[in-house]
């Protein structure tokens, strides 16, 4: 994975594109691993998929790690050690009987080939891809970083051509060069694609950085449609799966992105702190890097953690076998709830978004049921039923007589098939703090109640996703001056231990300014400034925004954000999933 820079917003015609095409397609010591439990054999959910041996995924990272000791002790862009590489996974691909492509980036800081390697078989404008960069820095081997998502691929592609199963659908795979200079070999790749091939592929798969010793278990879009057979391995699993914050705009996903190909993956972490909650439901150490050997001499073959690995390589088999091989795809479904869990006064209410999407086949109507509930507590859904794909607000009541306690519900989807998931609930008394989640259609699905907003801000429009289901406030991005508002009233409750405001935000914008902040939103509770974002803070993706609203207890207040913009070059401030849980 590169480091971080600044990157440009996704433009309105890449999210445009990105929701119509989903619309129809289904040398210092390396860190101690994490302690986790054995390897199993892969869960009932992929039993058509094979097995992918860890043991060959990491005869690959250590070809890789000789590679670089052989070549001054890296795998860099430009360098004999990438040079190797290539010629060690494209001597793997035509023995197997791949089709196998060097694409010379004539455009990266060094010049050196892609590796494209497709099997022959299946439609061949039906392609699912799958990459990884080959390349790494030239501080050390680079074996997490990325010869962990490099080995990954090319086991998962000598295994399926020693199975040769029947094809639905083409897959191609790709390692990149030149990715740690800025997303280089891919960008060139996308970029001599014609308007007909890139419509071709169906989806993009990159996988960077899968075995981090500190890992987490972490997917590009984990809520899109793209996304849901990897998720669905990983929650066969009970892993827990998050969105890949910090991967957002900094590896070669991004390039297909910005050409309008759906995409996802999977990752492990780098640079970023291990949370409590993570270490909590993964293992590892609360408050230490994902890879402490991020782009450092020690990421050698030390510096693996076999067990996500492992996790990753089966996942990636089990995507290519529901998403390409067989037969007609059996349609299939898979259901989440937004937030996991939930508090609640006796006397009060609270809410939940439980998506769905399409994993396999063709979309279905879903029934969604609720069963755990405790005495006096009931649970209900709007609507009732949905197409997989979509989302329902499940709201949760309870009576002044609601037993009291934590209770766990499931959240049942019934289609063809039935899938659940589970969803944390408290029941608190009426003394004292009358808890619960406080904003009224907090994801803008059941129209503009209770919310007051500019025209045209509470919108569905496909030009900006939003984070779940098919609404969102959508402020600005006229490039023309204007202001927008979007505020809603709320009273707080006396006694309450914790007051969160939560949002996610996603900014977009056509500046190209890094020093001066054209347009502005503006948070506030009362007349009170909470903060202020601006095309400075543009990024990809939606970013969780938190506050504490302790202070206001006992109070009616008005929660507002202001987005102004200036005369020329939008910016778009997309706001998503409002809530603010007090308990």
């Amino acid at each position: 994975m590169r480091r971080r820079t600044p990157t440009a917003g996704l433009t309105l015609a890449l999210f445009a594109a990105v929701t119509a095409t989903l619309a129809g397609a289904p040398a210092s010591a390396a860190p101690a691993p994490v302690a986790a439990a054995p390897m199993a054999a892969a869960p009932a959910l992929a039993l058509a998929a094979p097995d992918i041996s860890v043991t060959n995924v990491q005869a690959h990272l250590t070809q890789f790690n000789t590679i670089a000791t052989s070549n001054g002790g890296n795998r860099r862009a430009g360098s004999a050690g990438y040079t190797a590489s290539v010629g060690y996974v494209k001597g793997k691909l035509q023995a197997a009987g791949y089709t196998v492509t060097e694409q010379t980036c004539t455009t990266c800081t060094y010049p050196g080939s892609n590796l494209i390697a497709e099997w022959p078989q299946g439609p061949t404008d039906q392609v699912v891809m799958f990459g990884a960069h080959l390349d790494g820095v030239s501080a050390g081997p680079g074996i997490n970083d990325n010869g962990s998502g490099s080995a990954t691929l090319l086991e998962n592609a000598l295994v399926l051509a020693a199975q040769n199963p029947t094809m639905t659908k083409r897959v191609r795979f790709a390692w990149w060069n030149g990715e740690e200079q800025g997303l280089q070999g891919s960008k060139h790749y996308v970029n001599q694609l014609t308007t007909t091939q890139r419509g071709y592929i169906k989806g993009y798969y990159n996988f960077d950085m899968v075995a981090s010793p500190n890992g987490g278990y972490f997917i590009n879009r984990v809520t899109s449609t793209t996304a849901a057979p990897l998720k669905a391995y990983w929650d066969s699993l009970n892993l827990q799966p998050e969105e890949n914050t910090e991967g957002q705009g900094r590896s070669d996903d991004y390039s297909f992105a910005n050409a309008g190909i759906p995409t996802s993956g999977y990752a492990a972490g780098a640079s970023y702190t291990k949370t409590a909650a993570q270490a909590s439901k993964w293992g590892g150490t609360a408050g230490a890097a994902y890879d402490g050997c991020y782009h450092r001499s020690c990421d050698t073959t030390s510096n693996i953690n076999a067990t996500i690995l492992n996790r990753a390589a089966d996942g990636v088999a089990y995507a290519i076998w529901q998403l390409a091989v067989g037969g007609t795809p059996t349609n299939d479904f898979s259901v989440a709830v937004s937030p996991t869990s939930g508090s609640v006064a006796r006397g009060g209410t609270t809410t939940a978004t439980v998506s769905t999407a399409t994993t396999s086949g063709g979309a279905q109507t879903v029934g969604l049921s609720a069963t755990g509930a405790p005495s006096g507590v009931t649970v209900s859904f709007s609507p009732s039923s949905v197409t997989s794909g979509g989302s329902a607000t499940m709201t949760v009541s309870a009576s002044s007589t609601a037993a009291t306690g934590t209770w766990t519900i499931t959240v049942t989807g019934t289609g063809s098939v039935t899938h659940s998931a589970s969803y944390t609930l408290t029941v608190t008394g009426t003394g004292g703090c009358a808890g619960g989640q406080l904003i009224g259609n907090s994801s803008f699905e059941s129209g503009t109640t209770p919310w007051t907003a500019s025209s045209g801000v509470i919108t569905s429009s496909s030009s900006q996703p939003a984070r779940t289901g098919s609404y969102k406030a959508w402020l600005d991005g006229y490039g023309t001056s204007h202001t927008d508002t979007l505020s809603q009233s709320v009273t707080l409750p006396t006694g309450c231990a914790s007051y969160t405001l939560a949002f996610w935000l996603h900014i977009d914008t056509a500046e190209t300014t890094t020093t001066t902040a054209y347009d502005k939103l503006t948070v506030q509770v009362g007349t009170t400034t909470l903060a202020t974002y601006s095309n400075l803070n543009a990024a990809g993706g939606y970013q969780q925004r938190t506050f504490n609203l302790a202070g206001y207890a006992g109070q009616t207040v008005t929660l507002k954000w202001t987005g102004v913009e200036d005369a020329s070059l939008q910016t778009s401030f997309v706001v998503d999933d409002v809530t603010l849980q007090v308990g």
